[in-house]
């Protein structure tokens, strides 16, 4: 077995209360979507709530990667309804969910190696300073907002934010992309396998942050294969299957052998 899959997660906070008194951070109603003649989900309703990460599971082919693509924008439902903070909504692209407060987190992260931490960090959300027709970058305040942010995260290994970001990690990149996430105000955070191919503390690392992304306030919606890691840091598991929602578990309803053997199942 890999060594990330045998990686420890934090144990969850069994006194997080989930309050659902308000709206969803985010809410799909009786969505469906085809490609052509194909139909690859069926009336999906699914919601994430402000302060709760809500793992999303199932096999190859479950539809996983096309209701994320849904979520941030790049695919638009056949049928069906998106709502964000209580109101219908439908983006044209992936940066009028970005611009509405939704960030996707994926394996591989848009990020430049040959740049600074810092300038990845604001990397398409740069503080500009107008001067008459000048447009000046305000480098010492970005670079002092994403010290402050980084050292917040407690990653003690990076001495600068001058660093190039090839110099970092898999698991501290994550970390940082989580991160820069709540710094820019995101509502809904959405990760696909954060922590594929991590070691054990890299994946720790990961899992707290995601922890600390709950604790903020953001709804996090967190894809991931290995059940080891989802299942500790989950509020609530939805359980897609060939494009349905077949179940739905809070935390402690379902062991971790439980959810193994539902997702390896065959219709």
């Amino acid at each position: 077995m890999p060594l990330h899959a045998q990686a420890p997660a934090p144990i969850p906070d069994k006194t997080h209360v989930i309050d659902r008194s308000g709206e969803p951070v985010f809410e799909l109603r009786s969505v469906s979507h085809s490609y052509g003649r194909n139909k690859v989900i069926f009336d999906v309703s699914l919601a994430v709530w402000p302060g709760e990460v809500v793992g999303l599971v199932g096999d190859n082919g479950a539809g996983k990667s096309t209701l994320l693509k849904i979520f941030a924008g790049y695919q638009h439902p056949t049928s069906g309804t998106l709502r964000f903070m209580g109101k219908d909504v439908r983006f044209a692209t992936p940066a009028d969910a970005r611009a509405m407060g939704i960030e996707a987190v994926y394996q591989d992260l848009a990020i430049v190696d040959q740049l600074s931490l810092w300038r990845n960090f604001f990397l398409g959300k740069e503080i500009v300073r107008t001067i008459g027709p000048l447009h000046v970058l305000e480098r010492q305040r970005m670079r002092r907002e994403a010290q402050q942010a980084i050292s917040e995260l407690g990653l003690t290994r990076v001495r600068s934010v001058e660093e190039p970001v090839w110099t970092l990690s898999g698991g501290e990149r994550q970390s940082v992309a989580i991160t820069r996430a709540m710094h820019f105000g995101a509502k809904l955070l959405m990760l696909d396998e954060p922590t594929a191919a991590l070691s054990v503390r890299e994946t720790r690392n990961v899992l707290a942050s995601i922890g600390r992304a709950r604790d903020h306030g953001l709804g996090v919606l967190y894809i991931d294969h290995n059940m080891n890691h989802v299942l500790p840091v989950a509020d609530r598991i939805v359980l897609l299957e060939l494009g349905r929602v077949v179940r739905v578990m809070d935390r402690g309803e379902v062991s971790l052998e439980e959810l193994q053997d539902l997702i390896a199942r065959r219709p």
